[in-house]
């Protein structure tokens, strides 16, 4: 009898520990999800703000483990009717979805031929992933969790050229202006945007997600702070502009400038490229203040 009782004692045991560490690790959550996450799906389908196409199916509902999931999952491979390929395919819901579209072709793109004088034709993203922030035991679930975040890692451009956050935030200055503009343009579109220097994390990615920060979901979340005058209004492209040396502002601490860099002299009839002592502007020329932080990463 007393051996019975010791083995089923210590098999409550282990299930009550592996419970526990599996709770911890936030797998695994017992609250519900919640209801702005479907509502929101439901809005953005009854707007039509995506639909299926040869680049993207829709699934059935994607549920767990825990509160995990996406009501109605789009299947991805490629964005903008095929224009942007996706280098994985990627699991999304619609609002993010919507988002990235509306970012790639109000911002990305007119970056790219302003900067670099290609589109991009391919982006290496991340998408779904059940898990915590930034992997962290006990931490609160990240917006991949709930199809609702898109890790951009890099730009492909049609005539074969690959722009890496990692490399590029701090490499020459047309790579430079071209993912700060995708930056600060991702900043106006999503709640929470992460990107180099943010918190150590997120040095060779832009993170982008439609968290809700606050109960109207219109707060927003944009690290690292940076000052940067966007370009994309300018009559005339940058390409072949003279950027001259190297300016202080794009150094190693580039994002955490605090005094105002001098502008390379411009090429007569070009402009310069943008100092990051200028004033942080959105590319419709909207100011652009980044809130005070609200705790966590994702």
């Amino acid at each position: 009898m007393s051996r019975r009782v010791s083995t089923g004692l210590l098999a409550a045991s282990l299930a009550l520990a592996l419970s526990v560490a599996l709770s911890g690790c936030g797998w695994f959550e017992v609250e519900e999800r919640e209801p702005w996450r479907s509502q929101a799906e439901v809005a953005c389908l009854a707007r039509q703000d995506v639909r299926p196409t040869a680049y993207m199916s829709q699934r059935p509902r994607l549920d767990g483990p825990g509160t995990c999931g996406i009501d109605k999952p789009f299947e991805i491979t490629a964005l903008l009717d095929g224009q942007v390929r996706l280098k994985q395919e990627a699991t999304l819901g619609c609002p993010v979805t919507a988002a990235t579209e509306r970012w790639l072709s109000e911002i990305v793109q007119p970056a790219a031929l302003v900067y670099l004088g290609a589109p991009v034709v391919e982006i290496d993203s991340g998408s779904y992933a059940c898990r915590t922030r930034n992997h962290r035991p006990g931490a609160r679930l990240s917006e991949h969790a709930f199809g609702n975040a898109v890790d951009v890692m890099s730009f492909t451009l049609a005539d074969g050229r690959r722009i890496t956050v990692r490399d590029g935030w701090r490499g020459a200055p047309e790579e430079r202006g071209f993912l700060r503009e995708a930056f600060v343009g991702a900043c106006e579109r999503f709640t929470t945007v992460l990107g180099p220097g943010s918190d150590g994390m997120h040095e060779d990615h832009f993170h982008l997600d439609l968290a809700r920060h606050d109960a109207r979901g219109e707060r927003r979340y944009c690290r690292p702070q940076i000052e940067f005058e966007s370009r994309l209004g300018d009559p005339q492209p940058l390409i072949g502009a003279s950027f001259g040396g190297q300016s202080p502002a794009f150094g190693p601490d580039a994002s955490r400038a605090s005094t105002p860099a001098m502008s390379p002299a411009p090429t007569p009839g070009l402009p310069s490229l943008p100092p990051l002592g200028a004033r942080v502007t959105g590319a419709l020329g909207a100011p652009l203040v980044p809130p005070a932080p609200v705790g966590g990463v994702y």
